[in-house]
């Protein structure tokens, strides 16, 4: 419906609208004053009547009352008039004229409850209003009823019942209506004459407005306007179309500077406007990442991150996030996400994944059994590999039940790649961090953590060891007699001995086990949940794989032994550091006990001095 006509309807339904109230409200205001008029008449009737039947009474002339009834019946509109007598009258003065009695159940209400009712009765040819008014015993008024009726105050001596014909005043607010429903009709086709005719202009401007904003919605700012209204209205269409063609100009290069910003961006929106409204909230929102994670500590926080905003925003819930070294050809599980059978690609071997060998993506969807460990999964999957720099790649696997589901996951894979695209380089940076942090921690000649690891982080795993009821076996290592080797050899030939423990250590334990340089030749190993009897048969193991090693110094073949002390956190004491000077207590029992032995720590090896406390080397 055009919008000329649309107004035409509103002012139409407005008018009539407006036309029917007015109607209603003068025959509700017609019909009241009929009521009122025709009351205010009864109550004034019922007046005369009272003071009449009083002066028949006290001029003792009752029995001619009914002459000066029927002269009051003979007014004007009044249809019928009779008195009721209430009973009490009656006993006093015995029964009155035969039409003097209850006539109807209204009669008896009024002079039960002493209270007017009024009644209407209409029928299409006349309406009538029935009224009943009781007489109440009064001493305030002239004359006293009490003077002649033995009644207390306020008693009911009787009622009046008049029906007045309303039917002229009916007629005459039907007139009244018809005419003001004339004079509204004709008032409202010179409205609507009179309003289209100067309206016209405006609303055509209007609806031209509306092709033009409509095109535009859509990308499209060449649409002119044109207009037939002057003055104001022409200025207005005027700088319309030069804003329009300016949008036209710019509105191109815009989408295309905000989509530089953003890796391969994708929207799949009809509207330019919006699309390049999601650009910038996806920009900002990116910004608002990368300037977060460029201030956590870790790598490991950023991944958390970045899990989070895979699970929560865009509301993946089943994923695997892992970590690919290449030159140590491990791969690290960083976050698995409602996956209980999905990608087994071996861990040591990530080249068998399909994506990170490809650098592609691999969708389920493209081919029958495209990768055969994630088709175990009998889930649909999507698999996207990142490289964040020439040794470290991500990859995400997301699942999904069925491929619809893949599908609008697959949407979302460019706003993915935004995110991990600003990650990269605050990532890298967190690696290389990392890498100069483990070297600062790690013995440079042996590979094994150094004293000073020990010293900073220790507190803290035994800590989260406590809270979780880990057990730990320490055991101190120490080379017999290794000052020779130096003295006799050089300290290059100490070196290499030190070198082959180190070695020995690293085959010996497992990858949750510590292996410390504590100085000089000493070493300490913290089994991770070992019992005693296990860490002694490790200690053991370790002791005949270095007696059986031999090494080749200076053109001689030389062997050397060691001696172990074993201790045990939190059996022994429930600090770490206690039970380190406790294995250390017991790697000298095992030195002064003749070298070359394993020896577990007891009480009556060492008296603990709450005053000799300390980080002992």
């Amino acid at each position: 419906m055009k919008t000329n006509h649309k107004f035409t309807l509103i002012l139409v339904v407005m008018l009539t609208s407006l036309l029917i109230a007015t109607l209603i409200n003068v025959a509700i205001n017609f019909r009241s004053h009929a009521i009122k008029s025709a009351t205010d008449k009864a109550k004034m009737t019922a007046s005369i009547v009272r003071d009449g039947l009083t002066a028949h009474m006290v001029n003792g002339i009752m029995d001619k009352r009914e002459l000066f009834l029927e002269q009051i019946m003979a007014q004007d509109q009044v249809e019928k008039l009779w008195i009721v007598r209430a009973p009490i009258v009656d006993k006093q003065f015995k029964k009155g004229f035969l039409t003097e009695y209850v006539r109807d159940d209204i009669d008896k209400k009024v002079l039960k409850t002493g209270k007017m009712i009024k009644v209407i009765k209409e029928t299409p040819e006349n309406a009538l209003l029935r009224i009943t008014i009781p007489y109440i015993a009064s001493v305030d008024e002239k004359p006293n009823c009490l003077k002649c009726h033995n009644v207390a105050k306020n008693t009911v001596l009787g009622a009046i019942s008049m029906e007045f014909n309303i039917s002229d005043i009916r007629s005459a607010g039907t007139i009244t209506l018809v005419k003001i429903f004339l004079i509204n009709i004709i008032f409202i086709i010179i409205a609507i004459v009179v309003t289209n005719r100067y309206l016209k202009p405006f609303i055509q401007h209007f609806e031209n407005l509306k092709e033009g904003i409509d095109r535009a919605y859509y990308g499209d700012f060449s649409f002119e306007f044109n207009t037939t209204l002057k003055g104001e209205g022409a200025e207005v269409t005027e700088r319309i179309n030069h804003l329009f063609r300016k949008m036209q100009e710019t509105f191109g290069e815009i989408k295309h500077n905000l989509s530089a910003f953003l890796t391969q961006s994708k929207l799949a929106c009809d509207d330019p406007l919006l699309e390049a409204q999601i650009i910038i909230k996806e920009l900002s929102d990116v910004y608002k990442f990368k300037k977060t994670i460029e201030l956590d500590e870790s790598k490991d926080a950023i991944y958390r991150r970045l899990v989070y905003i895979i699970n929560k925003k865009f509301n993946i819930d089943s994923f695997i996030l892992s970590e690919i070294h290449k030159e140590s050809k491990i791969r690290t599980l960083i976050h698995s996400e409602n996956v209980s059978k999905a990608c087994v690609v071996p861990m040591d071997d990530p080249y068998e994944c399909r994506a990170y060998r490809t650098n592609s993506n691999v969708i389920s969807s493209d081919f029958p059994n495209l990768c055969t460990y994630c088709s175990a999964s009998k889930e649909e999957y999507l698999c996207m590999p990142f490289v964040i720099n020439d040794d470290v790649s991500l990859t995400l696997s997301i699942y999904a039940k069925d491929q619809n589901t893949l599908e609008k996951h697959h949407e979302k894979i460019n706003s993915i790649e935004n995110y991990i695209e600003a990650a990269k380089p605050v990532i890298e940076s967190r690696i290389l961090m990392d890498r100069l942090r483990d070297s600062s921690l790690r013995d440079g000649m042996t590979g094994l953590y150094n004293r000073r690891f020990l010293e900073e982080f220790i507190d803290k795993i035994m800590q989260q060891t406590l809270r979780e009821g880990i057990s730990y076996s320490v055991l101190m290592l120490d080379i017999d007699y290794f000052k020779l080797v130096n003295d006799n050899y050089g300290h290059d030939a100490g070196d290499i001995v030190i070198k082959g423990l180190s070695d020995i250590l690293k085959a010996n334990i497992r990858a949750s086990d510590l292996a410390i340089r504590y100085g000089g030749e000493e070493f300490t190993i913290l089994l991770h949940n070992s019992t005693p009897e296990s860490a002694c048969e490790i200690a053991k193991k370790i002791q005949d794989d270095f007696n059986n090693t031999k090494f080749n110094v200076a053109n001689e073949t030389i062997q050397k032994t060691i001696s172990i002390g074993v201790a045990e956190f939190p059996n022994d004491a429930d600090s770490i550091w206690k039970v380190i000077k406790y294995a250390d207590t017991a790697l000298y029992e095992a030195k002064n006990t003749g070298r070359n032995r394993v020896v577990r720590f007891t009480e009556d090896m060492f008296s603990y001095n709450d005053e000799d406390e300390s980080k002992e080397a």
